[in-house]
């Protein structure tokens, strides 16, 4: 496993992170999964309070009890239950994200959160509300560095103006190059980290059969993950699914690839990625080459 700091913070995390939303309802299964995880030194753990209405939170603090000092813990903010369960609504305020931090550290079994993520946002919120209960937490010793999770270029650039963000989320992969036009260089030259989501396209360039993806066809598809294949295999010693990260990886921008699993295969696959021999340049210009690159047509 390799280990870069992340952004400017003092967090030294794994390039490969378990996506913890992926989890099932089995409990056994799933410590059977994050325990292997950090075995194969997999450090960095991202959840949600969204997730399963905090659940996932709590079954993740339970299993890690053990292994907290050795694990990088990252959740998220901002989306609100309703009282009656028939869904959720969008919070950023102070108020709200005071409150919230308590019940995610109670779940999470911890005194202090590594990673604290606004879990979305847009130009209309309170962000420099937003912003004051972030650097309140860390002051306080709740959390010790925030961050955004945000696909929006106008929001990102906000927040890269206005705050002291060291990381943010944002989806990012062969089939999914938006971020290359406004974001990922703009996120280097402030030193803050990239972590990269959905790199494998719900399986579609590791094991699935091809289906449309964002503004893709399924024959679009199918070309992508055909040029992944043709550059896996024995003879490259690299998996589709090594490959497909190796070009998210190999983004000076990126910091982690965030990954979810389900079984213990597809873990152990994706953790060897960084022990695979680098996509050469011309490799990765094919990959490039593979779809028409796509661009954000909102938020810009």
């Amino acid at each position: 496993m390799n280990y870069v700091q992340l952004g400017k913070s003092a967090l030294t995390v794994s390039t490969i992170g378990f996506g913890c939303m992926s989890l099932g309802p089995d409990a056994a299964d799933n410590t059977r999964l994050i325990h292997r995880a950090c075995d194969l030194g997999i450090n960095f753990f991202d959840t949600a309070d969204l997730y399963e209405r905090g659940m996932n939170e709590g079954m993740l603090g339970k299993i890690l009890l053990d292994r907290r000092q050795q694990c990088i813990l990252a959740t998220k903010v901002g989306n609100r239950w309703r009282s009656d369960g028939s869904g959720w609504d969008w919070n950023p305020g102070k108020k709200y994200i005071l409150a919230a931090v308590e019940k995610s550290l109670a779940r999470l079994q911890t005194d202090y959160i590594d990673l604290y993520q606004l879990h979305g946002g847009t130009l209309q919120d309170p962000i420099g509300e937003t912003i004051e209960a972030f650097e309140r937490l860390k002051e306080q010793g709740k959390i010790r560095y925030y961050g955004i999770s945000s696909v929006r270029p106008d929001v990102i650039r906000a927040y890269v103006s206005m705050s002291g963000i060291s990381s943010v989320m944002m989806q990012y992969g062969i089939l999914d190059r938006r971020p290359e036009e406004s974001c990922l260089e703009l996120l280097k030259d402030h030193g803050i980290g990239v972590l990269a989501r959905g790199s494998l396209s719900r399986g579609l360039l590791a094991d699935k059969a091809a289906a449309p993806w964002l503004n893709y066809s399924t024959e679009q598809v199918e070309a992508a993950a055909g040029v992944v294949r043709s550059l896996s295999g024995r003879g490259f010693l690299r998996t589709p699914a090594q490959t497909a990260l190796r070009f998210v990886l190999q983004n000076p921008s990126v910091s982690v690839a965030v990954t979810g699993f389900r079984t213990l295969s597809q873990l152990e696959d994706v953790a060897d990625t960084p022990d695979t021999p680098p996509l050469t340049d011309a490799m990765l210009q094919r990959l490039r080459e593979a779809v028409p690159v796509n661009y954000y047509d909102q938020h810009r």
